[in-house]
C-alpha cells in the first residue's frame, strides 16, 4: 500500500474503521478530519451497533502526528489549528453513542496513544508498544493528556511522558488498563476482536449508550479543555528547540 487513506466498512452492525499511512500509519490533517466523519457518521447509523477502529499493515498502529505537517507549521493560528484536530478526534470518540474497540496490531505513538486511550475496549498484539514521544521534540503530550489520564492516572501519565524515548511493552499496556487483552499474533487479535464486537451486538442499543454516557461522566467540558491544550501545543510547535528537531526529519 502507499496511498493514504481513512475508510469505513459495515458488517453485520459493525463498523469497521480504518486509516493507512505509508509513514507508519501517522496522522497528517486530512485523515484526522477523515476520522472525526466517519466516527460521527457511524454514531448517527441506525444499523451500526459497536465502531471497531483500526489501521492498515501490521507493525504500527499509529506513529501519531505527521512530522510532514508540523514542519510546516508558521504561526500560532496553524498550530493550534492542527493540534485541534485531535482534539476533535478524541472528542468525536468520546461523545459517539456506540462503543468503539481499538484493535492495536503493533507499536503507538504520541497522539496514536490517545487514540487508544479514547477507544472504549482495546485489544492488542504483544508487539503493541507504546511511547509518548511528545517531550523528544520540545513539546507535551497536552491535547491527548486528559485522555490518557482518565486511563492510567496522573502518576503513570507522568512517568511515561518523562520517559519520551522509552517504548512501555503491551504488557504493561495492559496491567495498567490501555489494553483490555493483548494476543500473540493478529490472526487471534482478529478473532477476539470479532467475538467482542458480535457479542456486544446481541446486546440492548440503549443501555449501550447510557453506559458509554455514564463512563465518560465528567468530561463534559473537555471540548473547551481540550482546544485550550491545543493551544499550547501550537505555540511551542513554533519553539527554537522544536523547529530544530523538526528540521532533522526533513
Amino acid at each position: 500500500m502507499s496511498k493514504s487513506y481513512a475508510k469505513q466498512t459495515v458488517v453485520n452492525n459493525i463498523s469497521f474503521i480504518e486509516f493507512y499511512h505509508p509513514s507508519h500509519n501517522s496522522l497528517p490533517g486530512d485523515i484526522l478530519h477523515n476520522l472525526v466523519e466517519l466516527i460521527k457518521n457511524a454514531g448517527d447509523n441506525d444499523d451500526v451497533r459497536v465502531i471497531v477502529l483500526q489501521s492498515g499493515g501490521d507493525r504500527t498502529f499509529c506513529a501519531g502526528a505527521s512530522f510532514t505537517e508540523l514542519v510546516t507549521i508558521s504561526d500560532e493560528k496553524s498550530g493550534m489549528i492542527f493540534f485541534s484536530r485531535f482534539a476533535k478526534l478524541i472528542n468525536a470518540m468520546r461523545t459517539c453513542p456506540k462503543f468503539i474497540i481499538g484493535r492495536i496490531q503493533g507499536k503507538t505513538v504520541g497522539g496514536g496513544l490517545g487514540i487508544v486511550a479514547a477507544s472504549d475496549y482495546c485489544l492488542a498484539t504483544k508487539h503493541a508498544e507504546i511511547k509518548l514521544s511528545e517531550l523528544n521534540i520540545g513539546i507535551g503530550p497536552f491535547v491527548i493528556g486528559p485522555v490518557i489520564e482518565r486511563k492510567i492516572g496522573l502518576s503513570l501519565l507522568s512517568q511515561i511522558s518523562l520517559n519520551p524515548k522509552k517504548f512501555y511493552s503491551a504488557l504493561w499496556a495492559e496491567k495498567y488498563g490501555l489494553y483490555s487483552e493483548v494476543f500473540e499474533n493478529t490472526s487471534e487479535l482478529d478473532e477476539a476482536v470479532m467475538t467482542f464486537a458480535e457479542e456486544l451486538c446481541s446486546y440492548n442499543p440503549e443501555a449501550m449508550k447510557e453506559m458509554k454516557k455514564s463512563f465518560w461522566r465528567g468530561t463534559d467540558h473537555w471540548d473547551i479543555l481540550l482546544n485550550e491544550q491545543a493551544k499550547i501545543s501550537g505555540r511551542l510547535v513554533l519553539s527554537s528547540f522544536t523547529k530544530n528537531e523538526l528540521s532533522k526529519f526533513k
